[in-house]
């Protein structure tokens, strides 16, 4: 019997909070070393993810889940990305649950996002998933996200009250030993053997279980990309399609060895008529870093690249990370390409081919803006939102380090934004919030993370960021008579008129991108955003900060008001899906997201600078937020928030 010390050891490196419950899981890793690709797993993450099943289902049975006790058996559905680690999870719980009653169903390796479609055709309030990821993290992380039937993880204050239990249960020594003997009993009685015969029946159906969340994944990405279908209105499937008719697009994509190595992306992609072309296509062929930023973009760089040589329709390129909820993008930039090419003239003609022959990859938050007009423009298009109208409003909602680049956008639409702390789970409660108050809220997201949550879904999936810009590419004019004037126009056609810009018909993804209000924003895996901090207590932390911020605001603000143009500014706090503008103390965020705004002349929203402690990894992010163009003003902002968190850490 594993010792309890050890499972506290191993518990107190791990990360619980609302976005999931994560840690090394790979067994023998010395401290640092998270690229480990063993799949063995320690004696007490086995204890630990036993003890989360159990817990979990406890919370299907209980009150608190809003159901009763004639419900029949819990429905507990499980899946996992393609870490190593992940069997040995699965196999830790699955014990646990069928001992307290459970219908157990295995899908196998699936992405998140079609985990999520999966739960919610359960319509039952005692069925839920766990789904086994440590999402962008490395592959020796791995972890475990809950939820219901409602398309997402638990709510934040759910999620709280599953830690509070599993913590409590943890505790108790007859427990640990409970689940002890389960799993040594399935050990022993060969219950996870390679052959199916000698299985349980949750192990025999995994083909079963993997078609159905296949299916129900592949009918809910349709209700998501399309939108209300209403009677009358003009079907944007049709409108995609004949789009790609009269001009092919190409999409590429890195899978990474992921989840959506398996998903429905292939299909559904090819299905609108879409060229498609992929790289490291095979479950766990993790060729490099997981996280999609950065370097990791650039084997989809040079694949789009080489694409486009063979096939100039080739435009497009998306990464997802392990889970295959989150994707960023690279593109065939034909506005870059062109200033390239003019510089080469001077040279020489082999020069030209070089610099015309480039692919780039977009910023997060480049890709979030870009969604945002695509699905802005969609509601207007499908007459589901008109702006101007006294009796409709419509909102987008978003994390609190989310680039001010959204209030431009929505700001020509005539909606809304509203923040929430980061945490999918915190902008999803938020947009939940808001549609009882009456809002329509189609898109949302972190923006700082990259890709968006396209309503009905309730999580980022790559699938939607991806045809949200093909949409804004393809969906051009219509001359169908039946329709609106606003279904007449195209996408692209109905932004440039309410941000008021030239439309031209030959545009390009160069010229939507160039129509995007300018914005510098750090990116949030760039080295500099993310620090190492001494200070536990980041409510003391706050406060320390709040004393040098006030004293270096009075030494600068005339050279920031020289050189920025910045004339004051405001303190915000976000705590879950609550923003708490004019903060006197800055230590109320506690470990929320701080945010100073600073205004201009106009007392215009014009710049911010942001802190939060990251809830799944063991770092403190920064980042910085400048409208326009100027990108000393942006690197001048982080350097003086990193300093100042510095000296507010006792490192003068």
């Amino acid at each position: 019997m594993i010792l309890k010390e050890d499972i506290d050891n191993t518990l107190n490196k791990m990360i619980l909070s609302a976005s999931g419950w994560r840690g090394v899981f790979a067994a023998g890793c010395a401290a640092g070393d998270e690229e480990s690709k063993t799949e063995k797993i320690s004696e007490a993450h086995k204890i630990i993810c036993g003890a989360a099943a159990f817990v979990f289902a406890e919370y299907l049975m209980s009150a608190e889940c809003g159901t009763r006790k004639d419900e029949g058996k819990p429905v507990v559905l499980l899946g996992n990305d393609t870490r190593p680690t992940g069997k040995e999870i699965i196999q830790a719980m699955v014990p646990i649950l069928l001992s307290l009653g459970c219908e157990v169903k295995y899908a196998g390796i699936a992405a998140a996002p079609e985990i999520m479609a999966w739960a919610g055709t359960w319509n039952k309030n005692r069925a839920g998933f766990i789904y086994v990821s440590a999402s962008h993290n490395p592959v020796g992380h791995n972890g475990l996200k809950f939820g219901l039937t409602d398309g997402g993880v638990l709510a934040a204050n759910e999620a709280d009250k599953l830690i509070v239990s599993f913590r409590g249960f943890l505790n108790n020594d007859d427990n640990l030993k409970k689940i002890y003997s389960l799993i040594s009993a399935a050990d022993s009685n060969h219950q996870f053997a390679d052959e199916l015969e000698p299985c349980g029946s949750w192990l025999k159906n995994i083909e079963n279980s993997k078609n159905e969340c296949y299916k129900a994944y592949y009918g809910f990405c349709s209700e998501v990309v399309y939108g209300n279908q209403k009677s009358g209105s003009p079907f944007v499937v049709d409108a995609l399609k004949k789009g790609l008719a009269e001009s092919p697009l190409g999409i590429v994509c890195d899978f990474n060895g992921s989840a959506r190595t398996v998903s429905i992306d292939r299909e559904f992609l090819s299905s609108l008529g879409l060229k498609f072309e992929c790289i490291n296509d095979k479950p766990g062929q993790i060729a490099h870093r997981i996280v999609p930023e950065g370097e990791s973009l650039e084997p989809c760089v040079s694949l789009l690249d080489e694409m486009h040589k063979r096939d100039a329709s080739y435009m497009l390129g998306y990464v997802p990370d392990c889970d295959g909820d989150r994707g960023n993008l690279v593109i065939w930039d034909d506005a870059i390409n062109k200033t390239r090419a003019l510089d080469a003239c001077a040279s020489n003609a082999r020069a030209l081919d070089a610099c015309a022959s480039k692919a780039r990859a977009l910023d997060a938050q480049e890709v979030f803006a870009l969604a945002c007009v695509a699905e802005l423009s969609h509601l207007v298009w499908s007459r589901e939102f008109i702006p101007g109208s006294a009796s409709l409003k419509a909102a987008v909602a978003v994390n609190d380090p989310t680039s001010m680049r959204i209030d431009r956008i929505a700001a020509c639409f005539g909606v809304s934004v509203f923040r929430a702390e980061v945490g999918e789970a915190n902008v999803v409660s938020l947009a939940r919030k808001l549609r009882k108050e009456g809002y329509i809220v189609r898109i949302l997201g972190e923006g700082s993370a990259g890709g968006n949550i396209t309503h009905p879904s309730a999580v980022r999936d790559p699938i939607n960021t991806v045809l949200a810009i093909v949409k804004m590419l393809s969906v051009r004019f219509s001359d169908n008579a039946e329709f609106s004037a606003d279904s007449k126009r195209g996408f692209f056609k109905i932004w440039c008129e309410l941000s008021g810009q030239k439309y031209r018909d030959d545009f390009s993804l160069a010229d939507i991108i160039a129509s995007l209000p300018p914005f510098i924003t750090t990116p949030a895996y760039d080295k500099n955003a993310v620090m190492r901090i001494k200070t536990e207590d980041h409510a003391i932390l706050k406060d320390r900060y709040q004393e040098v911020f006030l004293r270096e605001w009075e030494e600068q603000k005339e050279f920031i008001k020289t050189h920025f143009g910045f004339y004051n500014w405001e303190a915000i706090a976000y705590n879950g899906t609550e923003e708490r503008r004019k903060l006197s103390r800055f230590g109320e965020a506690g470990r929320g997201g701080l945010k100073i705004i600073f205004f201009d002349s106009e007392d215009r929203e014009t710049a911010f600078i942001w802190m939060r402690g990251s809830a799944t990894e063991p770092v403190f992010r920064i980042m910085a937020d400048v409208a326009g163009s100027d990108a000393d003003a942006e690197q001048w902002l982080l350097n003086w928030q990193r300093g100042m968190i510095m000296k507010s850490d006792g490192n003068d």
